[in-house]
């Protein structure tokens, strides 16, 4: 292989397409730029969204408000009153909530929230807690994991 033999591959270089030279190229004329109007002038290229005069869409529409928070986290709520279900000593954590049907979604993080009373020492494991539900499982004798 030589400098002097390289050749682009076969298709990879189009030729120009040259407008204005005579009607038997195919491009004669109106040179691709149809029949008269904006599009056929020089500057004849609108900005994007521009409606020809027109209130365009963007302006029609109201402006939105507040934003989406892209990183919220939803959780699955548990409340105490639904782990006393369990037995004394049980440990409580996502795969066994899912059994029982306390929740729906294997997924979704768990927070674990203190509406109830909770009577049994459990073990729970979950995503999340709420100040008073770890207070009251502590105060039941169980442990947060």
């Amino acid at each position: 292989m030589q400098l002097h033999s390289l050749k682009p591959t076969l298709g990879s270089i189009k030729k120009n397409k040259r407008l204005g030279r005579g009607n038997a190229s195919g491009h004669g004329t109106f040179s691709g730029r149809g029949c008269k109007g904006q599009g056929q002038r020089k500057s004849g290229n609108v900005r994007r969204g521009f409606e020809g005069g027109q209130t365009p869409l963007i302006m029609r529409l109201p402006k939105l408000r507040g934003f989406k928070n892209i990183n919220k986290v939803t959780y699955q709520v548990v409340n105490l009153s639904a782990l006393n279900k369990f037995n004394d000593g049980d440990e409580v954590n996502p795969e066994i909530l899912l059994e029982k049907k306390i929740i729906s979604k294997r997924a979704l993080p768990i927070k674990i929230l203190g509406n109830g009373q909770i009577t049994k020492k459990l073990s729970v494991k979950a995503h999340a807690f709420s100040r008073v539900a770890k207070a009251k499982i502590i105060q039941a004798g169980g442990k947060i994991l």
